[in-house]
């Protein structure tokens, strides 16, 4: 059975990041302008640090497409890092170059610092924060250009916008989803309330002054998915089980829900579960489940939330321990932003059109996008009939 698979490579300071994409079929319209425009907007939003200056990301497709189509082959995705100049020797593969004098020994709180080194014996936390560090998701980025590419031959959209900064929550205005994806990408917070955009910046702004950080919550949303799409016969095939745990796989994201999410706990089931219409197909009423029943897409839009903590590395170090000699210090300071949620929301709208592409091959696969919308159109003809 044809599914999308990848897997990424690359240190944030190496060479470059690298990805492998397995399973897709040939006639996918795609160019590395198309993957560049999500790289171009993971590197925005207000609040970002230093390395958004040096780093100017684009893609190379060095295997799987010709003449601007995929060939059924497997491809291959780069994102150099223009930094390495500067790491060439601290960072390189080659023994002679080893100087344990620069060893980062002070592992930062809230980072995956100290468990690294335990889990993979080192003495040195650069050999984690290398990998672990949110760096890896450009490439990851890269990947769901492709996702969306694939999506796109079938009219399926992925879209979303920030909710929610440091504790300053926006008001969604009652439009089109369309017209909220063109507002929030005008905005430099990714956000579709004026109001809110401003608090959100000052409060940025306070926090950096402060040497902190701030997370918040964004929003992703899917049009065009058919129902069916995951499956109820096992928890591993469930779809939103699939989609939280992409969201979930995203750096500094603790957090995820769908539809009124948490918020159908405090209900009565009147107000959560979705009543359902008939008119020349099935319609919900509302979509409190967020386009997800029973593990499946039910046709309505896909709404979910996930929420990033702040980035674990301070301007205002917290305490933490010297890995070497125990002794108490502050944490080691690692360049930084004061807030990337803005790019969490480019992150997650790929990792989320990654694994629905994933479901489209499991459930219309074939080799070529010709007959997969075959497939597609047969199964939209039986449950039209239903």
């Amino acid at each position: 059975m044809s599914r999308f698979r990848y897997l990424t490579a690359g240190e944030s300071h190496g060479p470059q990041l690298s990805a492998i994409v397995e399973g897709l079929p040939s006639g996918i319209r795609l160019t590395a302008e198309a993957v560049n425009r999500d790289l171009e907007r993971r590197q925005q939003g207000y609040g970002r640090g230093g390395r958004m200056k040096i780093e100017k990301d684009t893609a190379l497709l060095l295997s799987g497409v010709r003449w601007g189509e995929t060939i059924g082959s497997p491809l291959t995705l780069v994102v150099q890092n223009r930094d390495w100049e500067n790491w060439s020797e601290k960072m390189s593969p080659l023994p002679e170059y080893r100087d344990d004098s620069s060893a980062v020994t002070r592992p930062r709180p809230g980072h995956a610092d100290l468990s690294g080194v335990l889990k993979y014996h080192h003495s040195d936390v650069r050999n984690v924060l290398e990998r672990s560090s949110a760096r890896e998701t450009a490439v990851r980025v890269a990947v769901g250009g492709v996702a969306r590419a694939f999506l796109a031959e079938f009219g399926i959209r992925v879209g979303g916008f920030v909710t929610e900064v440091g504790g300053v929550a926006a008001v969604t205005p009652d439009e089109p989803l369309e017209v909220l994806w063109r507002q929030a990408e005008a905005s430099e917070m990714f956000c579709c309330d004026s109001a809110a955009e401003a608090e959100m910046k000052r409060a940025i702004d306070i926090a950096r002054a402060d040497g902190d950080t701030l997370g918040g919550v964004v929003e992703v949303q899917v049009t065009g998915l058919p129902p069916g799409l995951g499956s109820y016969v096992q928890w591993d095939r469930k779809l939103d089980a699939r989609l939280a745990m992409a969201l979930m796989s995203i750096q500094a994201i603790k957090g995820v829900e769908f539809g009124i999410g948490f918020e159908s706990a405090r209900r009565p089931g009147s107000q959560v579960h979705d009543e359902i219409s008939y008119d020349g197909g099935y319609r919900r009423y509302s979509n409190n489940a967020g386009g997800i029943e029973g593990g499946m897409s039910n046709g309505e839009p896909i709404v979910v939330r996930a929420a990033m903590k702040p980035i674990p590395t301070l301007y205002k170090p917290l305490r933490s321990v010297d890995i070497r000699t125990h002794e108490p210090f502050a944490a080691t300071v690692e360049r930084s932003d004061s807030c990337a949620v803005p790019a969490a929301l480019v992150v997650a709208e790929a990792v989320v059109a990654i694994e629905l592409a994933d479901a489209m091959l499991e459930k219309f696969g074939g080799d070529s996008v010709f007959e997969i919308r075959r497939n597609l159109e047969g199964y939209l003809e039986q449950i039209s009939n239903a």
